[in-house]
C-alpha cells in the first residue's frame, strides 16, 4: 500500500477525531450555557464540585482533541479521549443502552475505538510526533497500551473518586424501575 494514501488516511482521522473532541470542549468554555451551565448539569448527575469536573472536562477535551488532530503525543491524547469517553458513557449515555439514535453510547464508543487505533498504528509521517522524532521511540503495542489500558484505567479512576449519582426519585418511573447503585 502506498505510503503517502496511509499518512493521509491517518491524518484525516486523527484531524477530524481530534477537532472534533476539541469542539465539545469549546462548546462547554464558550456557547450554550458556557461553563455555569456545564458545571450545573454536571452537579445535577453527580459530579461534584460540577464547576471544577466542567472545566476538567472542558480543558481535557480541548487540550487531548487538539492534541490528537496534531499528532502530538498521540498514545496520551488517546488516552486522554479514551478516559473522556469512559465518563461520558457511564455517567450520560449508558442507561440509554447502545444506540445514539436514543442517546446511547454508541458515539462514545466510535470515539475511543479510533483514539485507540490511531495511538496503536501511529500519527503517521504528517504529525508533529514525526517532526519530533517521538513517533520513532513508540512501538503499536505501547501505543495501544498507553490509550486503551490507561485510558480505561484513568476513566474508571475517576468515577470511583469523583462520580455520585443522585438517589433515584421515589416518585418518578426511573426510581420505581432503575435499581439503586451499588
Amino acid at each position: 500500500m502506498d505510503a503517502g494514501a496511509v499518512d493521509l488516511g491517518i491524518l484525516l482521522l486523527r484531524a477530524g477525531t481530534g477537532v472534533t473532541v476539541a469542539a465539545h470542549g469549546y462548546g462547554k468554555f464558550f456557547t450554550g450555557g458556557r461553563i455555569a451551565g456545564t458545571a450545573r448539569w454536571f452537579e445535577s448527575m453527580g459530579m461534584r464540585p460540577g464547576r471544577a469536573h466542567a472545566v476538567a472536562a472542558a480543558s481535557t477535551e480541548v487540550g487531548a482533541g487538539l492534541a490528537l488532530a496534531f499528532g502530538l503525543l498521540t498514545p496520551v491524547a488517546g488516552a486522554a479521549v479514551v478516559a473522556l469517553m469512559v465518563v461520558a458513557a457511564w455517567t450520560v449515555h449508558r442507561r440509554n443502552g447502545f444506540f445514539i439514535v436514543k442517546s446511547g453510547w454508541e458515539y462514545n464508543l466510535v470515539l475511543a475505538l479510533i483514539a485507540v487505533s490511531v495511538a496503536t498504528a501511529g500519527p503517521g509521517r504528517w504529525s508533529l510526533d514525526h517532526a519530533l522524532a517521538i513517533a520513532d521511540t513508540l512501538d503499536a503495542t505501547v501505543g495501544l497500551a498507553l490509550a486503551a489500558g490507561g485510558g480505561l484505567a484513568a476513566g474508571t479512576a475517576y468515577l470511583a473518586v469523583f462520580y455520585r449519582p443522585p438517589p433515584p426519585d421515589p416518585m418518578t418511573a426511573e426510581g420505581l424501575d432503575t435499581p439503586s447503585p451499588s
